[in-house]
């Protein structure tokens, strides 16, 4: 900034709606304590840099932006003599940081008021020392209960997700217990069936035999595919009258567990052929024990499987075990928050994944970021009423990574869009909604990781794109290295 100082007017200050109410001894006090300055077109001040002083528009045009990942972007353009800017918090002190919140440069000449923070910080206490506690009380308490609504959003979306996550629990531990239990009878069965046949008059070699189709069996059962319940229908009625015709009683009971495990009438005849047709009843029998405990087995297995990936899953989503800012997987966040709030989306809504896998590993806070897909999903979900399409996209926008969620509900209507990142705005039911998760979510993105989020929608298509940098900023790369 190129600055020239020129001499401070007592009369011109008085014209100012901020200082027109002040003594005429107060102006003169003003002059003594701050400066006049004429400034060149070009950058002020930059959002970041320590707030060292308070400006006031005295004529010219003044420009604020804010930093939005690498770019700038406008918030006000004005020409309005007295508006202020810069260190109007200084009055604080210390108790919170003193740096610029936003860049401000000029596009003509222009001259300003200037006073330095910490002269402008005596002044308003010894002027206004009942204005200052009333600005104390309500900045700090304005902060207070932020902090305090934004945990309370927290918590309903962590009770949302403990409902959900002990529903999602409960279905493959009671899968598992119920198999655990049915395993144990067939384990009986088959040492009795087995202690029937080492007392036989059976040949070594029948016995033998017998093995190795065991064997061969238990290794069908874990390549056996997946047949529609129309295939399966009819080739249990196939083995049935297989068992039929080889004098097997109860066949329909046995057939199930055969082409469950993909053992057709092929495998049947190779039995028949390996073993004396005296031994076969007993020996489809003691197959049919070893089938089962072998599809039990596996379905233990699917499902303590799926109770350590949702165990996994929280785990990744809440990162309770990992440091606060570091480098992350975008795709490992949002596949775990999907599966966190399974549950909740429910079979109506079909989720489409279309992730670019060339994508980097980007510096963030994954714990707020999963925060900011829970609040996304959760509206998509309710804006289809459970039926629909959940579309979750990235891809790489002008060196910027951008993470895509799509549905097909109604659409935002287009006289409330820009409201809707309002504090308390929601188009919820009363009780359903606080009104905060896309303010929370905006402060995260655009506060927290310099990013951007955008939102466009017409009936049939509603698109929230979060854009985030992928290099972190000077601050947070200094949070990075001192994790």
């Amino acid at each position: 900034m190129t600055a020239h100082p020129l001499p401070c007017n007592p009369s011109e200050l008085r014209t100012l709606f901020l200082f027109e109410k002040l003594s005429s001894d107060q102006l003169e006090q003003l002059c003594r304590a701050g400066r006049v300055e004429a400034v060149d077109p070009g950058p002020v001040y930059a959002e970041g840099d320590p707030a060292t002083c308070f400006y006031v528009l005295l004529e010219g045009t003044v420009v604020t932006s804010r930093r939005v990942g690498d770019d700038d972007v406008e918030i006000t353009r004005t020409s309005q003599r007295g508006v202020y800017a810069g260190a109007f918090q200084a009055y604080l002190g210390d108790r919170v940081p003193q740096l610029y919140t936003n860049s401000m440069r000029v596009t003509v000449p222009s001259r300003f008021f200037v006073l330095a923070a910490d002269e402008f910080s005596r002044i308003v206490h010894d002027w206004f020392p009942m204005a200052v506690h009333l600005l104390e009380g309500l900045f700090f308490g304005n902060q207070a209960f932020q902090q305090r609504v934004s945990q309370r959003e927290r918590l309903l979306a962590l009770g949302s997700l403990s409902a959900g996550l002990t529903h999602e629990l409960n279905n493959p531990a009671a899968a598992a217990l119920r198999a655990t239990s049915a395993l144990r009878e067939r384990v009986a069965g088959m040492r009795h069936k087995l202690k029937i046949l080492a007392g036989g008059p059976y040949r070594q070699a029948d016995l033998d035999a017998l093995v190795g189709i065991q064997e061969r069996a238990a290794e069908r059962v874990a390549k056996a595919e997946e047949l529609s319940p129309l295939e399966a229908s009819d080739q249990e009625d196939a083995v049935a009258d297989w068992l039929d015709d080889h004098g097997i009683s109860g066949g329909w009971d046995l057939a199930p567990v055969f082409v469950q495990a993909g053992l057709d009438e092929e495998w049947l005849d190779q039995v028949a052929a390996a073993v004396d047709s005296e031994l076969l009843e007993s020996a489809l029998r003691w197959l049919n024990y070893t089938v089962e405990t072998e599809l039990l087995m596996t379905e233990i297995e699917d499902s303590t499987t799926r109770i350590s990936g949702l165990v996994n899953a929280a785990r990744q989503y809440s990162q309770l075990d990992r440091a606060p800012y570091q480098v992350v997987d975008i795709h490992e966040l949002l596949a775990s928050t999907l599966q966190m709030l399974a549950g909740k989306i429910g079979d109506g809504v079909k989720v489409v994944k279309e992730f670019d896998q060339t994508l980097p590993r980007i510096p963030a806070y994954p714990g707020e970021l999963n925060q900011v897909w829970t609040n996304l999903i959760d509206n998509a979900v309710s804006a289809m009423d459970g039926s629909g399409t959940l579309t979750v996209r990235t891809w790489r926008e002008h060196g910027r990574l951008a993470v895509e969620f799509r549905d097909n509900g109604p659409g935002v209507p287009e006289e409330i869009r820009e409201r809707i990142f309002e504090p308390f705005f929601t188009t919820k039911p009363v009780g359903q909604g606080t009104g905060l998760g896309l303010d929370i979510s905006w402060r995260i993105v655009v506060n927290k990781h310099h990013g951007d989020l955008q939102v466009e929608s017409q009936p049939g298509d509603t698109r929230f794109r979060v854009l985030l940098p992928l290099t972190a900023a000077e601050s947070d790369a200094e949070e990075a290295t001192a994790v």
